[in-house]
């Protein structure tokens, strides 16, 4: 059995509307269900290839905070598979064999520009490492603890801490990650 047999998933789900003002709406997202989310290798950020009514996508799957996942569905897709907010559409998912390197954020690529002793710890971490420290990082609310993440990153990755230090990548315990809220129509 191949890696993508043994998380393969086909699920049917309604495409919500997250509740954001007028205007921020477009996006839409579906909630995964507990079995699904179950045969993931983890239950942070993961990349999953799939399909929506037949139409694929790869995506990196946002925890829900209750040890499962949901999916965010673009305009672009959601045109593409036909999709309206409310309807009911078939899923297959299945993570990827290698998890693709994360794009870093300009904030945190400057201060490891600036921290070579960081950057050099950073560079021999393993993709998923990095994935758990730029979670931590913006998962922060407000820009004062983001910033304090970055350099807290900096130093901790500068003394040779590969992996970020009690930050839950899945929210259950610190309830700091959730699914958006999905808006009362």
């Amino acid at each position: 059995m191949t890696h993508e047999d043994a998380t393969l998933s086909s699920f049917e789900a309604a495409l919500l509307r997250p509740a954001l003002p007028a205007g921020e709406a477009h996006w839409g997202f579906v909630l995964l269900p507990k079995a699904a989310s179950a045969k993931l290798p983890r239950r942070g950020r993961t990349t999953v290839t799939g399909s929506v009514n037949g139409q694929p996508f790869q995506v990196m799957l946002e925890p829900d905070g209750q040890k499962s996942h949901w999916l965010r569905i673009d305009p672009t897709l959601q045109d593409a598979a036909g999709l309206q907010f409310g309807e009911t559409a078939h899923y297959q998912i299945a993570a990827v064999e290698q998890e693709p390197e994360p794009e870093i954020p300009t904030d945190l690529q400057s201060a490891l520009e600036a921290t070579p002793e960081a950057l050099v710890v950073w560079r021999g971490t393993t993709t998923i490492a990095r994935v758990d420290w730029i979670h931590w990082i913006v998962t922060a609310k407000q820009a004062s603890t983001r910033a304090k993440r970055i350099r807290d990153a900096c130093e901790m990755l500068a003394s040779g801490k590969q992996r970020v230090c009690c930050f839950d990548p899945s929210g259950f315990y610190s309830k700091a990650i959730s699914a958006p809220k999905q808006r009362a129509d």
